[in-house]
């Protein structure tokens, strides 16, 4: 039996290092202008911790979705697997090619491209797809505020996220 509703706990979830960074802040802050001796010292570094922790939980909170679709990712040695009830696969992250973000498809999945294999399609919604963030941040060269804003804005078609090498006139823009 739960005292906390199930919407409030799906809250709580999405935005957990944002409430662990907000008490190391609060923390930090404490020790510096209230304790003062070696811990306030030490305020200021717990502080910026504090602050280093928001500021990834809230780029981490916009990427999560809840996690109750089809399937199942999991990430093994930079190898992304998904298992879903129709299809699934893996695919190798230093070998991807292109990352798209399908928001024609229902429900609306990534595409991840990779030579000589199928496109391998996950849910936004399957379960463990918010390990993904740390997967495609560390795509060279991805830019993670721009695949949160295409995450958030709902694209009603696809929308190339990331390439390794382009495949378009230099100039052209990704969407």
């Amino acid at each position: 039996m739960s005292f906390i509703r199930p919407e409030v706990s799906a809250a709580l979830t999405r935005w957990r290092e944002v409430l662990v960074g907000l008490a190391v802040l609060l923390l930090g802050l404490w020790w510096l202008f209230f304790v003062g001796g070696l811990l306030g010292y030490l305020g200021p570094f717990v502080a910026l911790a504090g602050s280093a922790l928001i500021w990834i939980g809230v780029q981490r909170g916009r990427f999560r979705r809840a996690g109750d679709g089809q399937g199942s990712v999991q990430i093994d040695e930079g190898q992304i697997m998904y298992f879903g009830p129709h299809a699934g696969g893996a695919a190798a992250l230093r070998e991807l090619e292109r990352l798209t973000l399908n928001g024609a498809a229902k429900p609306p999945h990534w595409r991840l491209e990779q030579k000589g294999q199928p496109a391998l399609l996950i849910p936004l919604n399957a379960v463990g797809a918010d390990l993904l963030f740390d997967a495609f941040a560390s795509l060279p060269g991805l830019k993670t505020a721009r695949m949160l804003s295409e995450l958030e804005s709902s694209p009603t078609q696809a929308v190339v996220i990331w390439e390794r090498q382009p495949m378009r006139p230099a100039g052209t823009a990704l969407h």
